[in-house]
């Protein structure tokens, strides 16, 4: 057991106090947004209310300090995932603008028809659509590598997958819907050995453990603010500086440029030359008092009491009749996706948040695994380091007025 100080970490976050309705507000839907500490709050009030001005334009000393914030968040964001250089972070939207962000301008550049792209059956859709649509625009093929039962990719058969028109492999390091954490590490260099690129979804497992990319050795990773405790509307895209600078913009506008006549126009580098118009400046700033919160807190810390969670959680749901399961690889992040023979997903969903609890139900945005596992939808919990066993007994107890009411 760890020595994780869980209750000190919970008065950090305001909504972990809240009721929902006359009940404890038992918050277990962390896969989709997580909640902000004090820190991240007040971060984001003091820069609006004190500091705030736009980036990268104005030359008056207000607008630099602004500036120097927000380039000090890419060095923070930098350091966070062991990047070479700040050039190599890419402020977006969120996960699912860098995917597209990379199928646009990796597609622009290097696919053509008769290519090949590799995704798995445990893909989001933010990491599937993108390449299907790439891959019909371009009148190339989608490969998809197949899962066990347990939720494992057969790497055999990813293996046979990879081949001389191979141009991109798209993996998720860990499944929003069965917690399986990939061996992308092992995957990059699979795809490397072949000439093949790699990018990583990593929505849901920068949150949860510490990332290495120079380590993976992917060439693209992408991920969120808003699922690691920090604001919505703003994301991260990670790549190699060699391969950015190869690619063209995404969107055009302005400060994303270096000349532009009437006759044509030209591009400034990478980072700049995808961030077209006035970012996010507020939310880039409350990510960076994110990762310091995460930072202090210690990755590896937050890694192994998860587990803890999730080790407990899953005998405690176990022993709830009718209930499967789905996702059930021995390398797991605190994820578990279940079904009850007695109600559907969203019957199970409505039940339960009467009773304080709050998880998700339907296809997660992940038909194709849906599909994978014969099922419309699951009810999904999912742990962050703030929740507590007596939350997961309070969901299992919470189960059980499912099973009185569909009796």
């Amino acid at each position: 057991m760890t020595d994780f100080n869980v209750e000190k970490i919970r008065a950090d976050f305001p909504m972990l106090a809240a009721l929902e309705g006359d009940k404890p507000l038992v918050y277990l839907d962390n896969a989709a947004t997580t909640q902000k500490p004090w820190v991240v709050i007040n971060r984001i009030r003091d820069f609006d209310s004190k500091e705030y001005a736009t980036v990268r334009r104005g030359s008056y000393r207000l607008g630099e300090r602004a500036t120097d914030s927000f380039e000090q968040t890419r060095k923070k964001v930098q350091k966070f995932i062991n990047a070479a250089d700040p050039r190599e972070i890419i402020f977006t939207s969120g996960a699912t603008q860098s995917i597209n962000l990379a199928a646009y301008s990796f597609g622009k550049k290097f696919i053509g028809a008769g290519d090949e792209i590799i995704v798995t059956q445990m893909e989001h859709h933010a990491n599937f659509v993108p390449w299907q649509l790439l891959c019909q625009e371009k009148g190339a093929v989608l490969r998809v590598a197949p899962i066990t039962d347990s939720g494992e990719i057969i790497m055999e058969e990813f293996a046979k997958l990879l081949g001389p028109k191979t141009k991109l492999v798209a993996v998720t390091m860990c499944s929003n819907v069965l917690g399986t954490v990939n061996p992308v590490k092992e995957i990059c260099k699979m795809a490397h050995g072949a000439g093949v690129k790699v990018l990583v979804d990593g929505a849901q497992s920068t949150p949860h453990m510490a990332i290495d990319v120079r380590g993976i050795d992917c060439d693209f990773y992408a991920f969120s603010g808003h699922k690691m405790y920090g604001p919505s509307g703003v994301g991260v895209l990670y790549g190699k500086y060699e391969l950015l600078d190869a690619l063209p913009p995404y969107v055009l506008g302005g400060d994303m440029i270096n000349a532009v006549s009437i006759e044509k126009t030209t591009f400034s580098k990478p980072p700049g030359r995808f961030e077209a118009g006035t970012p996010a400046i507020s939310q880039v700033i409350g990510l960076g008092a994110a990762v310091d919160y995460l930072t202090g807190i210690g990755m590896n810390n937050i890694a192994a009491y998860e587990h803890e969670l999730l080790e407990y959680g899953t005998a405690v749901l176990s022993k709830v009749p009718g209930l499967r399961i789905i996702g059930t690889a021995p390398r797991k992040g605190a994820i578990i996706s279940f079904t009850m023979d007695a109600a559907h997903p969203h019957d199970i969903v409505t039940i339960i948040d009467h009773e304080g609890v709050c998880v998700r139900g339907g296809h997660h945005c992940a038909q194709p695994l849906m599909a994978r596992y014969g099922v419309p939808a699951t009810s999904r919990a999912s742990l962050a380091f703030y929740n507590t066993k007596q939350e997961i007994d309070h969901l299992a107890k919470a189960l059980q007025k499912v099973l009185e009411v569909f009796a």
